[in-house]
This record gives C-alpha cells, structure tokens and sequence, in this order.
C-alpha cells in the first residue's frame, strides 16, 4: 500500500510543479505573428506590440458565440487593417497591433454588427472582457434556425443537449430529463443506456460521487429535473478524462448564476403519486459567492404486480415455478448543497462545495410461489413469502478546487481535490407464511456497505500559436470499498439468530489508480479539427474477504489512445473518432452478499472480476437544412472480457436461479442514432430521433456439474421517440413527448420493452418571477407490461411486470429577490472522476418479483 501511495503522489507532483514551469514558456503563442482573415488585412498591416483580446457572447442566451469575425478598421477610412476569428469557446487575440485610434467589428450570420471605438496606447494589452452582440431582426428565420440547432450543440468530442425549457420534466427527477436525450434511453427504473449499453459514467458539473458508482438510477432520483441546465453525451472521451466507461460519458451540468445580490428560488409539485419541494438560495457579492440549497422528494402509491413462470432442470429432475407478487413502493430523496467561490487575485480563484445526498426507498411485497417436480405439485415447497425491503444511503461529497489562468487566452492550471463516501445498507425481511397467512418462519439479510475514495488531480492547458491546443495532467485516486452481510433466522417470534452453512462475511476491496496523460488539438486554415490524445492508468488492488482471505485479482496497467476530427464540408459537419476505453466492475457486480428476497431469483456479486476492454469507432454527419438539423451518427463498438449477467439453476433450492457477474465473452454492437429538430414557426419546434442497434453476444458459462455451456445471443434493440414544444402569448406554453424501448438482447435471453408518454402546460407570471404548471403521464393507460424471456439448456424463465404509474402533478416556482448582473469569470476546475461501473445491467426489471420494478413514477 505504502509503495501504490507513492507512486502516485510521485506522478501527481511531477505534474504540479511542472504545470507552472510550463506557464513561464511562449509555446509560439506570443511570439508569432497571427495572420489576418482573408479580406480584412493586408501587407499594410501596421505592426506594434499592443494587443487586443476579449469574448463574444451573446445577448439574450449570455453564452460564447463561436467563430465570429473580429476586424480592426481605420477610424478615418473606414478600411480593414487587421483581423482574427473567435476560437471554439467565443475568445479572441490580436497580437502586433500598432498604437492608434480605431473601430473594432464583430460580424456573425444571425446578428447585428457590432462596433466599438477604441484606443490603444503603445505596448498596452487591452481586455474587453464579454463583447456581447444582439441577434438580428430581418434575419429572424435563420435566427429561428440557430436556436433550434442550438437545442442540441455538436462539439468535436459531445452532443450537448440544452435542458432548461423541459416544462413537463418540473417535478420530477434526472431519468426524466435524460429519457429525452438523443442517444440516451432511459427504463423505467432509471437506468440508464448510451448506443444500447449501460457501462458508461455519470458526472455532476464535471464531478463524480460514489453514489454514482453504487447506482446510476438512485442517483438520478436525487437530482431534481428543472435544477439541469444541459446534459453532456461524451460518445468518443478525450485523454483527458478517466479511461473507465467503455459505452461514453454523461455529464449532467446544473444551473449556476453569475448575479450579484440576494436571491432565494421556491420550486414545489404535487401529484397523485409524488410531491417535491425545493429551496435554493445564493449571495453574491465582489470577490466571493456562497450558495446553500436543498431538495427534497417524496414518492408514494406506486402499485406493482409481476407474474413469473420458471422451468429449471437440475439432475435430470425438471421444476417448474409459478409465482405472482403485488408490491408497493414508497421513499424519500433529499440533496443538500453548500458552496463557496472566491477570486483570490485577478487570475487566481478558490472553489470549495459539501454535498449531501439522502436516499430513504422501502418496497414491500406479497409472493405467492407454487412448485411442480415433474409436473407433481409439491405442497411442502410452495409458499407466501411477504417480503419488505429497505434500500438506504447517505452520500457525501467535499471539494476545494483552484485555478491560475494567465495572460495569454486559455492558458491555465488548476488543481482539484475530492473526498467522497457513501453509506449503503440493503436489508430485506421476509416472513415465510402457511396459504392461510399464519407466520412459520422469519428471516433478515443485513448488508452494509462503504464506499469512500479520494482524489487528487492536476492539468495544464497551454495553446499554441492561435490554431493549437496542449494538455496534459496527472491524477490519483485512492478508493476503498467495503461490504459486511449475513443472512439470519428466526420462527414465528423471538430474536434472529445466524446459522452454520448461511452466507455471511466481509469484503475489503482497495482500488488505487495512478494516471497521466496528455492531449492535442489542432485547426487547420481549412477548419479541420483534429483532437488526439494519450493516457496511462494503472491499477493497484488489494482485494480479501475476512473468512477467505486475499483474492487474486492482480494489478494491470492500460493505454488509452483517442482521436477526433471534424470539418465541415458544404453545411454538413462531419466527425471521425476512435478511441479504447476499460471498464471496471462496480460495487453491485463485487458485492459477495447472497440476496434472496425473492428466494427463486438470488443474486450475488463476484469480487475476482476483472476489467472489460473496448474498441469504439464513430462518424457522426449533421447538417441545418431549411428549418430542420439533422444528426446521424454510425458506430461500433468490440468489447473483449465483457462483465456480463449469468444466470445458472441453483442446486440446493429447489427451482431457484442465481444471477451472477462474470468475464465471460465478447459482445459486439453496431447501430446509428439518428434525430432532427424542426423549427415549425419561430415558437414551436419538434423533435423525432430513433436508435437502431445491432448487437452479438457471446461466451461460455460454467453451469451445474462443471459442465461448460457456449452461449450466443444477437438481435436487434430498437428505441425511438418525438417530442414538441410551444410558447404563446400571455406567458403560456406546452410541451408534449412520447418514448418507445423495444425488446433488449442479452446473452441468455430478451429484457421486455416499454413505452410512456407525457404532456404539460405551463404559465409564466406578469412579472416574470414565478410560474405554475400541470403535467400528466401516461393518462390513457392504467399500466404498462414489461415482459422479458430468458433462456438456455438447464432453464427457461417468463417475466412479467406490470407498472402502474399513470399519474398528474401540479408545480409551482417563485424568486424572491433582486439580483444584478455580472461578467461570468472562470471557476477552478472540479475533479471529474468516470472510472467505475455501475450496477445497471437491466437488473431491475429480470428479478421476477422479488426487489424489482419500483415503478417510480415522474
């Protein structure tokens, strides 16, 4: 442990006290001579050594306008004697500009000139700070254009989807946002697939959480919808980020203010099946900032029924199961938040944030199961099983952050720090009842866990020349993860008590990654985009359980390639992009506890897990034609080692099946997302977008008796969906969307597909302070049926899950207080850790009736 902790705090400072070093170096930046835009300067071009830099915005939406022209006129001919173009992130740099009085003109299509008058003096280096410029009124079609183009923004390396006009999604939570993301879909337990597969990484503004590692679906239950401004699909990462997250990244970016003053923001909903209630307030005043928010939401009156029929076949005798459950569910969620920002100097700023996050979910269920030996009913093994299941948490995370910017534009150095942790507990109580409901037995499952890491990381981006970019950085991150469980016995009354040959134990599992990488980007005359990088991570585990001791999983090191290009050739933008990714297992695929709320449906985790290797290939076409932007994007994705479910008959519980983890096979996936928004008239647009994935699966599971059986699966996954949105006069508007997830292929079988739709309407107040909504969901349906086969040659398994979740809620928002703009300046950099799998696998919905299908409505 001593040797893994120094290795990375080696590499970690090699790259801190490098980062300044590199800070004092030109890089060709400053000393080279920046050539004119084509038409705008000359061989007159007078020299100097003034400068000139500053960034585009605009003025209604206040963000970066990329690419916009910036030409330098003499005040007294009115003639263009130097120029330049605003980078990616809407800044600018003029460098040798003479001393002298002129007029400075920032042209972009969809908006007004802009003009200024300026005076520089010899060697000055003039800042103009946001240079914001207004769209224009006679080109208000292509404006209209823009904006529907700009709902959904295309980088070199991500799709940013803009979320904060969702009015059906107030109330709810993140899966709700996340469901109308192309690329993304959503089941109805929240989780959460990119391109059809569910190992990829969920962000926060750029940060990880360790309740994100134990479960994608709790977290986004913690985030309240109408607090997302944008969501972020990484489909082809850069070095930068974490090599882990073989499918992407998602990263969900919350809404921030640059305001001066006092503010407090009330959001509230009620509904038949869910009610909310948020407080977020925020001083802003000179250097410094503090925020301190919270959230809360209630769940409740959520109906689930299941019907499970279940053939296994162990020593030549063959089981059948037939079961059907009626469940309820109910919970509480809370985040609390409070942050602090300071600008130490000019070019220096300090961010420090605790987050609190609490999870409070209970499931309760009536299983009634009967089994056939043989097609004899066996009176003595059938059962009612009343099962009641608590799923808790309490996650916290700290982060003090800070960044050195310098005087040449997008030069800096940031230092990041992050200390996360989670408390799990998953316990479940069963009382095991006679057809008459008279209690016989009683048992509980205790399994608590701990999942806490920290992370230390530094990058340095440096540009080069006016067309370059160079990053590089290093990072640790010291995890450990913890599970204690046992299961215990009780009759009819009295206490519990643990009996021999009953799973319990103790996992310690200590992960450690030192990384290092380095990346560069590139901008032809032509504008081609080239971004390619290099990272290294290596891995130290320390893994043993207390009663078995150490485990052989060993250490292993990768190396992360990742390239991306772009050009646009006669209106279409056209991207390239490979890149390898890893993907290691998550808590719930480590986690040894044997669960058996639901006795015919077991699950338990795989500590000795190994990571997954991927290849991932994409090229992505979009284009505005008329009123309409069109996206389609083609990939592959070749996966080795893949973790996969694998699900075996049991051969000690009678007509039982365990779902388990494994590196089994190989899993190959080919598709295209393709999705187009149309500008109907200037205020109502729609929005159609379908992913049609194709996917092989294949590997070898070691079943009863040693025998080894070659599985493979293939099939088509199919999604799709339409969403609209309108505004009206008075302050009113609506929006409606609708979503289809057809069946999904696994290596032993079929998960059933669902589908949903919802509608809202929404009015603003006259003074713009408030507004109130209605919102309903899946009004014309009173359930929906999941229905999933799995099968091989020692089962067959038919799942059904009926969810219940038509629902209406009304909402509500108000601010209460007077804010003052000002300029947005550059925060420190946050950790952005992406480096652990998530349980997801579609295992909440193939548990037939046990813990599964909460049916959380939104």
């Amino acid at each position: 442990m001593k040797k893994v902790t120094l290795s990375i705090i080696f590499i970690a400072s090699i790259f801190t006290s490098f980062a300044p070093a590199m800070a004092q170096f030109p890089m060709g930046g400053s000393s080279t001579t920046q050539k004119a835009l084509p038409g705008t300067a000359g061989d007159q071009t007078p020299k100097g050594n003034s400068k000139i830099t500053g960034t585009i915005v605009d003025s209604t939406s206040n963000k970066t306008v990329e690419f916009a022209s910036i030409a330098l006129l003499d005040k007294t001919t009115n003639k263009p004697i130097d120029g330049t173009m605003a980078d990616e992130k809407g800044k600018f740099t003029m460098n040798k500009v003479a001393a002298g009085t002129f007029k400075l003109q920032i042209t972009f299509i969809g908006y007004n000139t802009k003009s200024l008058d300026i005076t520089l003096d010899k060697g000055q280096e003039l800042d103009l700070g946001n240079v914001v410029i207004s769209s224009s009124a006679k080109m208000l079609n292509e404006v209209t254009v823009t904006g529907q183009a700009a709902l959904i923004e295309e980088k070199v390396d991500r799709l940013v989807y803009n979320a904060d006009k969702d009015i059906t999604a107030k109330g709810g939570d993140a899966a709700d946002v996340l469901r109308k993301v192309p690329l993304l879909t959503v089941d109805l337990d929240g989780n959460v697939s990119l391109r059809g597969s569910q190992n990829i990484k969920v962000l926060i503004n750029n940060k990880p959480s360790t309740i994100i590692a134990s479960s994608v679906a709790d977290a986004l239950k913690q985030i309240p919808a109408d607090q997302i401004k944008t969501v972020e699909v990484i489909t082809s990462p850069s070095a930068k980020y974490d090599a882990e997250g073989s499918g992407g990244i998602i990263n969900i970016i919350t809404k921030k203010n640059n305001l001066q003053g006092l503010s407090l923001n009330i959001d509230g909903g009620l509904g038949n099946r869910g009610s909310m209630l948020g407080l977020n307030g925020s001083y802003r005043r000179g250097k410094g900032g503090v925020t301190l928010g919270g959230f809360g939401r209630g769940i409740y009156n959520t109906i689930t029924k299941t019907s499970l029929d279940q053939t296994s076949i162990v020593n030549g005798v063959s089981t059948l199961t037939k079961q059907t459950g009626d469940g309820s569910s109910h919970g509480l969620f809370g985040q609390y938040n409070l942050g602090f920002d300071y600008d130490l100097a000019k070019n220096q700023s300090l961010t420090a944030g605790v987050r609190y996050g609490v999870r409070n979910f209970s499931n309760q269920q009536d299983l009634i199961t009967k089994l056939y030996s043989n097609g004899i009913l066996n009176s003595d093994a059938s059962s009612r099983r009343d099962v009641n299941a608590d799923n808790l948490s309490g996650t916290v995370d700290v982060n003090l952050d800070y960044l050195h910017t310098f005087k040449k534009p997008q030069q800096e150095w940031s230092i990041s720090t992050l200390y996360s942790r989670n408390d799990l507990t998953n316990n479940f109580d069963a009382n095991l009842m006679d057809p008459e409901g008279i209690t016989l037995s009683r048992q509980r499952n205790i399994n608590t866990n701990l999942n806490q890491e920290f992370t230390f990381q530094s990058d340095y981006q440096t540009p080069i020349k006016k067309n370059q970019m160079l990053e590089f950085g290093g990072k640790g991150i010291f995890r450990e993860v913890n599970s204690d469980y046992k299961f215990l016995f009780a009759g009819p009354t009295g206490s519990f008590s643990t009996e021999i040959n009953q799973p319990q134990g103790e996992l310690t599992y200590h992960q450690n990654i030192a990384a290092a990488y380095s990346s560069y980007t590139y901008t032809t005359k032509k504008r081609y985009t080239i971004k390619g990088g290099l990272r290294y991570e290596h891995t130290f585990i320390n893994a043993s359980t207390k009663e078995g001791g150490p485990i052989g999983v060993g250490d292993y090191g990768v190396l992360v390639p990742s390239i991306n290009a772009s050009k646009s050739i006669k209106g279409t933008t056209v991207k390239l992009a490979y890149n390898k990714r890893i993907q290691r297992p998550g808590l719930q695929q480590l986690n040894p506890n044997f669960n058996s709320a639901n006795p015919q449906n077991i699950t338990v985790g795989d500590p000795t897990l190994k990571p997954e290797i991927t290849d991932n290939f994409e090229l992505t076409l979009s284009k505005n034609i008329k009123k309409t932007f069109i996206n389609a994007s083609f990939f592959g994705r070749f996966t080795n080692n893949a973790i996969s479910q694998v699900r075996i008959p049991s051969d000690t519980l009678e007509g039982a099946i365990i779902t388990t983890y494994k590196n089994i096979g190989r899993q190959h996936a080919y598709g295209t997302n393709i999705f187009a928004n149309i500008a109907v008239t200037s205020k109502m647009n729609v929005g159609i977008f379908a992913n049609i994935i194709y996917n092989t699966l294949t590997g070898q599971v070691l079943g009863l008796n040693n025998v080894t059986q070659n599985l493979t699966n293939s099939g088509f996954n199919v999604s799709g969906g339409i969403f609209s949105q309108a505004t009206f006069k008075n302050g009113w508007g609506a929006q409606a969307f609708g979503f289809m997830q057809g069946n999904q292929v696994q290596l032993q079988g079929n998960q059933g597909g669902f589908a949903f739709y919802t509608v809202g309407v929404k009015k603003d107040f006259k003074n713009k302070k408030g507004s109130i909504g209605l919102a309903g969901e899946n009004f014309f349906n009173s359930r929906f049926r999941i229905h999933s086969e799995l099968k091989s040659a020692q089962f067959n398994q038919v799942n059904n899950i009926y969810m219940y979740n038509r629902g209406v809620r009304l909402t509500f928002s108000y601010k209460i207080g007077k804010m003052t703009v000002d300029a947005p300046k550059k925060k420190a950099r946050s950790v952005n850790n992406d480096d652990v799998k998530s349980d997801g696998q579609g295992g909440g919905q193939q548990g037939g009736g046990g813990q599964q299908g909460s049916g959380t409505p939104r």
